[in-house]
């Protein structure tokens, strides 16, 4: 008998302890070589905050991750047997994970005010102070914030959550990552959106990437058979996480180091390592796609098989942790390049805005003017990218898509591209009229194109259908379009009240100074009117499926009353006498605003007459669709009638004699 090879089994709870151990090292060494832990000659906090803060921060990050990760697995990935209870183990490690991603914060929460203040822990009057801080400095603030995710996700998994639960705290968990992006070295660089909006995006990659890959380790040995599809599925995720860790790594590394000149500096030194770990990670990875899962899907009970992943996982986790720890390190070492801009001092607007002043506005400005916005055009450009390559797959297997649609979703992004990139957005931040020009190209005409897109319908054909019950893309899309909540915003007088009730509410309040002070409050203003105007439009001219629209009759009426509303607005702010936001728009002194009472009211005729044309696309789709509508019903109508013989306009004629012969007999009696 010939004897097979054996392999020791990875102990999985042992990589993840290795890929922590890993962190804190690669952190440590990193520190003692940029000199970050080195003690300081004024405001000392002491050794245990010199290297308790990276450290603390370390396993932050590696919690939040493994948090994040878990989430993903249990509400996205895994399957879920009629004999098996993976999602309540996942929901418990879960839970532990985001409770731990919560105390390490508060932890890093304490050094970081030590390291703020100057001040050793626990000194005279050091926690009164310290909570008062935490809540007026953003760089205590942001990171509390996000501990509060981190316990917030723990309360809801240790009362219990199931996979939709788990689906919805997988989305939850990702946008406690964006407070983190606000507090980077290059914030406050000279190019903030960049600099905010690529370290965004990094966290973002890092986390799902990391967090999925120790979930899976985590998780290997109950996985079963499902083992192949969870593998295919968080492979193709991780490649999303490649491209978008690779690309946004290297802008916000760019930012810091101020060009290649700054490679040569133990900074870039050890930006340098960090680059080799994910350069190494994702040979890894490729290797992984290429080999381990083809063994595994030929056959789903192979032990070496396993084991190959096991021992290939657990070197990537090992790896991981120690770009994790570099990056810690990384946050607590000084850039070649600070990341106070010096326009802070010298430039009005940008110590206003966190954006340069503009040249003055000219005819050649519309066409020539251009600043990326790097979060905006990377959601176009990924837009764009996926339909595209949604319709090329369904032409590649013989199904036809309308060229309409395609054309509909490209001038829809490409215009919102425009409206956030170009001249509306560059100089609607310093000047009120350009800002209601960009506002409502991405609240009325952006979501038009984009509804008239199609791109439900594009993904329910397009998109591979799961039969194992785990939400894939396509049923995520389902879910969402055909929800109460769903079905509740899409109501016509729903959607109209908000759209143009929030519009009002927003200005009229201090969140207009926000969204034009704060980079927070000009992504969440930008995201909230491109979505209420989606659907908007969705419920007025919507080609998806979804929620039962209304006759066009009806939407035609709703349409003429939100066009009374949107002009009582235009009209109001154009005979207004009281200055919006004049914190912002007095103290700016722009030579070419000479009065900016009288730019608002510019931006009221803008707003009136910028919003006629989407109002009169809108009108004329209702009109189309209620005229095919009648068409389709009278050519119903016409085939019925060549089917039975004209029974019912015979029948009507028959009920009308009828009615007469009894009219002439009470006549005559």
């Amino acid at each position: 008998m010939t004897r097979q090879p054996t392999t020791r089994p990875v102990s999985h709870s042992g990589a993840l302890a290795g890929a922590i151990l890993a962190g804190l090292i690669a952190c440590a060494i990193a520190l003692r070589f940029t000199g970050a832990s080195a003690k300081l000659e004024l405001l000392d906090p002491g050794a245990v905050v010199r290297w308790g803060l990276p450290l603390a921060t370390t396993g932050f990050q590696l919690a939040m991750s493994l948090t994040i990760g878990l989430l993903l697995l249990g509400g996205l990935l895994m399957p879920e047997g009629a004999n098996t209870a993976r999602r309540i183990r996942v929901s418990r490690y879960a839970a532990w994970a985001a409770l731990t991603w919560a105390a390490c914060g508060v932890v890093s929460g304490i050094f970081n005010y030590a390291d703020v203040s100057g001040t050793h822990v626990g000194s005279s009057g050091f926690w009164s102070n310290a909570w008062q801080s935490t809540w007026d400095l953003e760089l205590l603030r942001n990171p509390a914030m996000t501990s509060l995710v981190g316990l917030f996700i723990a309360v809801v998994c240790f009362i219990g959550a199931g996979r939709g639960v788990q689906a919805a705290l997988f989305f939850v968990g990702i946008a406690g990552l964006w407070p983190l992006a606000l507090v980077g070295h290059a914030a406050g660089s000279l190019d903030h959106d960049a600099a905010v909006n690529s370290l965004a995006f990094h966290l973002l990659g890092v986390a799902v990437w990391v967090g999925g890959l120790l979930a899976v380790l985590l998780m290997w040995s109950r996985l079963g058979k499902g083992a192949p599809d969870v593998v295919a599925r968080f492979s193709t995720v991780a490649t999303w996480c490649i491209a978008m860790v690779g690309l946004s790594g290297v802008l916000n590394a760019w930012i810091r180091l101020g060009g290649f000149g700054g490679l040569g500096s133990k900074y870039g030194i050890v930006v340098m390592a960090k680059v080799a770990a994910l350069v190494g990670l994702g040979v890894l990875g490729w290797f992984q796609r290429q080999k381990v899962i083809a063994r595994l899907r030929a056959d789903r009970a192979s032990k070496p098989g396993r084991a190959a992943f096991a021992r290939l996982a657990a070197i990537e986790v090992l790896v991981m942790g120690v770009a994790i720890g570099l990056g810690a390190a990384l946050s607590r070492s000084e850039p070649p390049v600070s990341g106070e801009s010096p326009l802070n001092t010298t430039d009005r607007a940008f110590s206003l805005t966190d954006y340069p002043t503009p040249s003055p506005l000219e005819t050649g400005s519309w066409f020539t003017a251009w600043r990326i916005e790097w979060l905006f055009t990377a959601v176009a450009v990924i837009a764009l990218g996926v339909y595209l390559h949604w319709v090329w797959r369904l032409h590649r297997r013989g199904d036809k898509w309308p060229i309409t649609r395609t054309i509909w979703w490209i001038c829809g992004w490409a215009s919102f591209t425009y409206f956030t990139d170009a001249a509306p957005a560059i100089y609607g931040h310093v000047q009120f009229s350009m800002h209601m020009l960009m506002h409502m190209g991405v609240s009325m005409f952006v979501p038009i194109c984009l509804v008239r897109g199609g791109v439900v319908t594009l993904a329910m054909r397009a998109l591979p259908k799961r039969h194992d019950g785990t939400l894939g893309p396509r049923e995520l899309v389902l879910e969402i379009v055909h929800s109460r909540v769903f079905a509740f915003f899409a109501n016509p007088i729903i959607a109209a009240v908000l759209s143009f009730g929030t519009l009002i509410a927003f200005y009229y309040s201090p969140l207009f100074y926000v969204a034009l002070t704060t980079h927070t409050g000009h992504v969440l203003m930008v995201a909230h009117f491109t979505l209420i105007g989606y659907v908007y439009a969705y419920a007025m001219v919507g080609i998806d499926p979804g929620p039962k629209r209304w006759a066009p009759p009806i939407r035609m009426l709703i349409l003429l009353v939100a066009i009374a509303f949107h002009a009582f607005f235009g009209v109001a702010m154009m005979t207004g006498t009281t200055l919006l936001a004049p914190d912002l728009f007095t103290v700016l002194d722009l030579s070419w605003v000479t009065d900016p009472l009288v730019d608002q009211q510019r931006a009221g005729t803008v707003a009136w007459g910028a919003g006629e044309f989407p109002t009169l696309m809108l009108a004329m789709l209702i009109a189309m669709e209620w005229y095919r509508s009648d068409r389709a019903e009278g050519e119903r109508a016409e085939r019925q009638a060549e089917r039975d013989g004209d029974a019912e306009l015979n029948a009507y004629n028959d009920y009308l004699a009828t009615r007469a012969r009894v009219s002439s007999t009470h006549e005559k009696d």
